[in-house]
């Protein structure tokens, strides 16, 4: 369905998706999590760089950060920022889920999930575990359950109206595989997190018609795809055409309005696992 090069769309997540979704998440990490006043840092799927910058920028030059992302395209982006802004965070290309460092090597370690696939989030959240020192903390952020349930409601109904009865079922697997805040705090726990602690805040992403919907970036280079993973190739125009009618019939081709529950999960790595 996506036919943009990955730097097309390494630009596009930073232009759109880093400035809006992405923010809406930083917000969070940066009223809860305290940094430390030295040692080093590893920020999980820095994306193209913009936050891990300005939190290396608020920490000062005794707390070093490196900064992990699987896209390479986009660690372009976020060298090329760390030299415009003098800033000493270093980024280097690696699989979040299969991270290639020791054992208890970081004073802090962050992870951005907010766009990584439900099901990889707990390979994810051990790497992260395993590779914190005792005693640092750990925080991760991601979308939990019941966001973006305006649009699956929607999307139930388009497969429906397209004949893909049997495609419909996905939209409940969808909805399911968004885990719920004590989920992750669970699994925080038992990976072996002490004072596991969350924050949950509703965000709502606004959009004149189904159009500015359909051609935002976020949804139609990020979100869009997955979601439409099931569905044959071949019918995936017609679906998102049915989403389309969809919205402007129910909304009198008004605004829509998605909404995010964006959680952040933090613990401390405990000495005994």
């Amino acid at each position: 369905m996506n036919t943009k090069s990955p730097k097309e769309l390494a630009f596009l997540q930073d232009l759109y998706v880093a400035t809006d979704w992405g923010e809406r998440f930083a917000e969070l990490v940066d009223e809860h999590v305290t940094l430390p006043k030295e040692g080093r840092a590893l920020y999980v799927a820095a994306g193209t760089g913009g936050h891990a910058i300005a939190l290396q920028e608020r920490a000062g030059k005794r707390l070093q950060f490196l900064c992990v992302d699987e896209n390479d395209e986009c660690l372009e982006l976020a060298r090329a920022k760390a030299v415009a802004m003098n800033e000493e965070a270093e980024f280097q290309l690696g699989d979040p889920r299969a991270l290639t460092f020791n054992d208890q090597q970081f004073d802090l370690v962050l992870g951005d999930a907010s766009l990584t696939p439900p099901e990889d989030f707990q390979e994810l959240l051990t790497e992260m575990v395993r590779v914190a020192s005792f005693g640092a903390t750990v925080a991760c952020w991601l979308p939990t359950f019941s966001s973006f349930g305006e649009f699956f409601s929607i999307y139930w109904e388009a497969l429906q109206n397209s004949g893909l009865d049997d495609n419909a079922i996905d939209v409940e697997s969808l909805i399911t595989h968004l885990p719920t805040v004590s989920d992750i705090e669970s699994l925080a726990d038992r990976l072996g997190l002490d004072a596991v602690t969350s924050w949950t805040v509703i965000e709502e992403f606004d959009f004149d018609s189904s159009q500015e919907f359909l051609n935002s970036p976020l949804i139609t280079d990020f979100l869009l795809p997955n979601w439409l993973q099931s569905v044959p190739e071949s019918a995936r125009e017609r679906v998102v055409e049915e989403i389309s009618n969809i919205i402007d019939e129910e909304r009198h081709s008004g605004e829509f309005v998605l909404t995010l529950k964006a959680t952040l999960v933090l613990g401390k790595k405990a000495r005994v696992q």
